[in-house]
């Protein structure tokens, strides 16, 4: 069995133009050693797996060979030294000892300390003076991957060097040419697939690459990285998406559950379908295309669904999502937490009813869209006008003027009373046979639409409002409302463009009030032939306190009406 190289370990960068995704660094680096800029301490720093040791290992070496390309090896020139485990500060005095010595072959002695922010703070301090005023034939090249451990004044005396995170499309172009070194054909979106689950580290992105190929052999297929990756297939979000679009709840729970099945988290699954709106969302316009991450068979797809979704739909379906996200860890139920929440997505366009909740009317639009006439309703016409109260009154006025006759002669005759004849059998409110009748009531009026700019909005006052108001009132005590009457009384209603408002001194009246709202608009409006007529209620605690309930506040209510009531007390010894 013949000795296997991982391909982090082969493959590793020889030269600066060899180094994947850190151009800016390695340009810095050679145009110091061509100009003979090279600053004496060098900090390395950014996430695992970027190329930092790579770079200061390719930097010793150029440094030493002095830009000839001989074979001669330096490799006693450059000293390793890991700072996890050489953390003490005897073994940075053993180092600052070494340090005074010039080098045997070439011009530069190259310390390179990895992990540097694992050294004590005592070990920190006592590399100060040998960090600021090294040898001149002395160079550190520190690197970490955690930068705020450093101590600022080793940060002061470094020249500091930020390596970014491998770019996806980075790593998977040096994967392709690693797979056509080994003769391995992959496909473009295996190879994505895997520059993504790398996460920026081109170290872990051969790492995966190896595990892949030993698992699938010299074909390596996007199905192969997936499932021994474990990680959700594009397949399962486009899936997932389109039965949201189309409404089908059965179907998307089944497909969650198929998906819990094997073996993957529900926070992974919720997680993803947030990014894969995401990825819909950018995919919408031209301009921002570019900042998705996906192998070019992927983007069609994305570039087709994007198509079917409404980019009120994806806004929406991000923030549920997220908030599903966001409550999962917290949930003592998490399946039913992510059923809810796909119930939620799935429902965003589905064509329910909508009530007008102003005037609970059906707008023409409605039916228009789905495609049904609906029956007009016209206004009925008046032959003869009814005279109203006040012109009724004004004749009568008239009459009494020009007439000669006695008072007793004016007689006005009476309306003739309506009498409803009442059963023998009376029905609760609350019976079967009243429920059905005011469902199938209900029923008939949806039939009828009238449209909202053809009613009647009349211009009011306040003061005729108040009337319309009183009138109200009165009804109400002739049918024995007497609760409801008292509460109406509390407050004048104020007018405000169309909306009445009212001040109640607690929330029981204002709820009162709100159960019998509309009996209470319907006579407004039609007294006041203005259907655009609105009511708002509010609560005011302060005025709560100004209404006596206990016995004592009664009393004392009574007291200051009539003072002599408290002599009545006194007299007679009463208690209240």
């Amino acid at each position: 069995m013949e000795h296997f190289v991982v391909s982090a370990r082969k493959y590793r960068p020889q030269t600066f133009k060899s180094v994947v995704g850190q151009q800016a660094i390695t340009n810095t680096l050679l145009n110091a050693i061509e100009n003979n800029h090279l600053a004496q301490a060098l900090l390395f720093t950014g996430p695992r797996g970027v190329g930092k040791t790579t770079c200061a290992r390719i930097l010793a070496k150029m440094i030493n060979s002095d830009g000839n390309e001989t074979e001669e090896d330096f490799a006693f020139n450059i000293f390793e030294l890991d700072a996890a485990s050489n953390n003490s500060v005897d073994d940075i005095r053993n180092l600052t000892d070494q340090v005074r010595i010039p080098p045997q072959v070439g011009k530069y002695k190259v310390y390179i300390i990895d992990e540097v922010h694992m050294l004590s703070q005592a070990a920190f301090n006592a590399f100060l003076k040998t960090l600021e005023e090294p040898p001149k034939h002395c160079i550190f090249i520190l690197a970490t991957t955690e930068k705020h451990k450093i101590i600022p004044t080793i940060l002061s005396r470094c020249q500091i060097f930020d390596f970014k995170r491998i770019t996806v499309k980075d790593a998977k172009e040096y994967l392709r040419y690693i797979a056509k070194e080994q003769g391995v054909e992959a496909e473009d979106d295996a190879l994505h697939i895997i520059a993504q689950k790398a996460d920026g580290a081109m170290r872990d992105a051969l790492s995966i690459f190896d595990r892949v190929v030993s698992f699938s052999g010299k074909n390596l297929t996007r199905q192969a990285v997936t499932e021994n990756l474990n990680v959700l297939d594009y397949e399962t979000y486009f899936k997932s998406t389109d039965l949201i679009l189309e409404n089908k709840i059965p179907e998307l729970l089944l497909l969650f559950n198929e998906t819990l099945s094997k073996g993957f988290d529900g926070h992974h699954y919720i997680a993803g379908l947030a990014s894969h709106f995401r990825d819909l969302l950018v995919s919408k316009t031209e301009n921002t295309i570019e900042l998705l991450e996906v192998g070019d068979q992927t983007k069609q797809k994305y570039l087709e669904q994007s198509r079917k979704a409404s980019r009120e739909f994806l806004i929406q379906g991000i923030n549920l999502a997220n908030d599903c996200d966001l409550k999962y860890k917290s949930s003592k139920n998490q399946r039913l937490l992510v059923e809810l929440c796909l119930m939620q997505l799935a429902s965003i366009t589905f064509d329910g009813e909508k009530k007008n909740s102003k005037h609970y009317i059906i707008p023409a639009s409605y039916f228009k869209k789905k495609g049904i006439t609906p029956i007009p309703v016209t206004k009925p016409v008046q032959t003869e006008k009814t005279p109203t109260v006040k012109e009724h009154e004004k004749e009568l006025v008239s009459e009494e003027i020009t007439s000669n006759e006695t008072v007793q002669a004016f007689q006005v005759k009476e309306p003739p009373k309506i009498v409803l004849k009442q059963d023998s059998k009376r029905t609760s409110g609350l019976s079967l046979s009243s429920l059905k009748a005011k469902k199938e009531h209900q029923i008939r009026q949806m039939n009828v639409v009238i449209d909202e700019e053809d009613l009647p909005k009349d211009s009011f006052t306040e003061n005729e409002l108040i009337k319309v108001w009183n009138t109200f009132i009165e009804k109400l005590q002739e049918q024995g409302k007497r609760n409801l009457a008292s509460i109406l009384s509390i407050d004048t209603p104020k007018l405000k463009e169309s909306t009445i408002h009212l001040v109640f001194p607690n929330a029981t009246n204002k709820v009162e009030v709100e159960r019998n709202q509309y009996d209470l608009l319907g006579f407004i409006r039609k007294s006041l032939n203005n259907f655009d007529i609105d009511l708002s209620i509010t609560v005011n605690e302060v005025l709560e306190k100004q209404y006596a309930y206990t016995s004592i506040e009664k009393y004392e209510k009574l007291k200051e009406k009539n003072p002599n009531i408290e002599l009545l007390k006194k007299t007679f010894n009463l208690d209240v």
